[in-house]
């Protein structure tokens, strides 16, 4: 056999090939460890990236009313500063408010509950043992089980004491998870300020890196989709702020019209939750009875009551046409992507399945479009 220069290239490669594929299995567990330690490691830029697409939503609008037709050349060079601040002071101005409005309500309610348990248990322990003696049933059944009262109060105080520690050891471990948690938030915002400062100068870049290694062709794809999924995923985090802002203010008013207390703090809290894709308003719906139950049980189940109703008629009618509509998704799709969202992906899941249903949806109704365009032209 005559072997040329091509065919010992050929040869090369497979070899170099074959011998990649043994080294990646061989040290498989110290690949993946090492993928592991690198994207542990891009989470805060990645964060800062989704950080900074949300903020430039928000700055882009500021950008038209800080004096967008103004000539003076201070107020041009600081627009973008100024709004890149102005947002990131909106948000964190927002969550103030929220936490100012929800925390002490909610501090004050776990108070109620955490008071009322003792006394409870000691009326009982009190009722048992002052009217044991009265009824013959309670005195036969603490005979036959040799009940002691004492005993049951020191089960109930270890108990509680044995809470107390776990509840001790989760708050340190929470403080710890935060700090951690509150350096990577750190990192993350000062990336998405870089980003945002040099969006134009990024962008640049990545136009000509594509220039210079793909095709027109493959360039104009390439922006088209990513177009339709700014387009989508733009739309979707509006969508959802405006419905959030509607099912907030109808639980409110409803609060007020049907006298439950609390109704500002709950409808606050509902507004944040529904952030959440369809089910958001129920985590807040669960807050909200529990805030209640420590002024009245029976308002706490009537509430329930009022905002499982309030949810159906939203899911039903308002979120399909503020959100569906606003990213082009009919509403059947929009609740078939947040089931397979929250089965895959959780909360994230269903945050993200909305978008990239909405993504997929357009580009094959346009692909579909295509194609019959193509046919018709065919058959002229």
């Amino acid at each position: 056999m005559n072997f040329n220069k091509r065919n010992i290239m050929d040869i090369a490669k497979y070899l170099f090939l074959a011998l990649f594929v043994v080294l990646v299995v061989k040290y498989s567990e110290n690949i993946f460890s090492k993928i592991g330690n690198i994207s542990s490691a891009t989470v805060p830029l990645i964060s800062g990236l989704a950080m900074a697409y949300v903020l430039n939503i928000l700055m882009k609008k500021l950008e038209k009313i800080y004096f967008p037709k103004s000539k003076n050349e201070i107020i041009n060079k600081s627009r973008r500063a100024v709004c890149i601040f102005l947002a990131i002071l909106l948000i964190i101005l927002i969550l103030v408010i929220v936490a100012l409005i929800v925390i002490p309500e909610l501090v004050n309610a776990i108070s109620v509950i955490i008071t009322a348990i003792p006394k409870s248990v000691e009326d009982i322990i009190n009722f048992i043992d002052t009217n044991s003696d009265k009824y013959e049933v309670i005195e036969n059944t603490l005979t036959t089980m040799q009940i002691d009262i004492n005993e049951i109060s020191r089960g109930v105080m270890t108990f509680a004491s044995s809470l107390l520690t776990g509840v001790l050891n989760s708050i340190i471990l929470f403080a710890s998870t935060m700090a951690n948690s509150l350096v990577n938030f750190i990192i993350s915002l000062v990336f998405a300020i870089y980003a945002l400062a040099n969006k134009e100068k990024l962008s640049y870049q990545i136009k000509k890196v594509m220039k210079a290694f793909l095709k027109n062709k493959s360039i104009e794809k390439i922006n088209y989709v990513f177009h339709v999924i700014n387009e989508s995923f733009s739309n979707f985090i509006v969508g959802q702020c405006v419905e959030a802002v509607i099912i907030g203010g109808l639980c409110t008013a409803g609060m007020f019209v049907f006298r439950f207390p609390y109704a500002v703090t709950v409808g606050v809290f509902i507004s944040v939750t529904a952030l959440i894709p369809i089910v958001g308003a129920y985590l807040g719906a669960a807050l909200g009875a529990f805030i209640i139950l420590t002024v009245s049980p029976l308002k706490a189940i009537l509430f329930l009551l009022y905002i499982t109703i309030l949810q159906q008629l939203e899911n039903t009618l308002i979120y399909p046409k503020v959100v569906g509509s606003s990213i082009g998704l009919p509403g059947i799709w929009v609740f078939a992507a947040i089931t397979i969202g929250a089965g895959l992906g959780g909360i994230v899941g269903m945050l993200l399945s909305v978008p990239v249903a909405a993504t997929i949806y357009k580009l094959f109704v346009d692909k579909v479009n295509k194609r019959l365009i193509e046919q018709e032209m065919k058959k002229e």
